[in-house]
């Protein structure tokens, strides 16, 4: 169990540096649909291109940092039955979820994406539209994210096993700080309470 729990931690730590790195695309991707405005704007003209490479970002954004999502208990999750249950017990369905949900679904989109980026890559695709990008770099990022999320996946299996047999703490335990809207509230307030001295 110590290998499979060391294992376990490798792969968070993959995931938290390719979730953190994808989070920077972000600001990319905003300052290219920023200067893709202006030019519009100024000049009526717009680049194919430079309107792909934002949904290219923006689809590694969303698979890059999945991974990331389910490490830190981001995810969905159907509230009306996770609420209910004790840490075992939500253990216990993450483990099943995790066995017949999310691994045989991620094995077969990454299974089924390889002969799409090897066509791609092989025919040298283009996107269709006039001036637009070269199309394997963004089909690529199906396999390799999907391949993050599989580890991801197996790392939270064995965090949820290795918690049921008491070696670690409650994984899915998060500590409840504030909200991202509760520390925005309270910020402002002490502006407010800054300007009114």
């Amino acid at each position: 169990m110590t290998l499979l729990l060391k294992l376990s931690q490798l792969i968070d730590w993959l995931n938290e540096r390719v979730g953190k790195g994808a989070f920077w695309l972000v600001l990319i991707m905003a300052l290219i649909s920023a200067g893709n405005a202006s030019y519009r704007f100024v000049f009526n003209d717009s680049s194919n291109g430079l309107l792909e490479i934002q949904w290219y970002l923006f689809a590694a954004v969303f698979l890059l940092c999945s991974p990331y999502t389910l490490q830190k208990n981001e995810h969905v999750r159907i509230d009306v039955l996770s609420g209910k249950l004790s840490p075992r017990g939500l253990a216990v369905v993450d483990i099943l979820g995790t066995i017949f949900f999310l691994l045989p679904m991620v094995i077969t989109v990454l299974w089924l994406s390889l002969p799409l980026v090897a066509e791609s890559y092989k025919i040298n695709e283009y996107s269709a539209n006039a001036g637009g990008l070269i199309r394997w770099p963004v089909k690529i990022l199906l396999p390799i994210g999907f391949f993050l999320l599989a580890l991801q996946g197996i790392s939270e299996l064995i965090k949820r096993i290795a918690f049921l047999a008491g070696r670690i703490d409650d994984p899915n335990h998060k500590d409840k700080g504030p909200t991202p809207e509760e520390e925005l509230a309270a910020a402002i307030a002490a502006t407010k309470a800054q300007e009114a001295k």
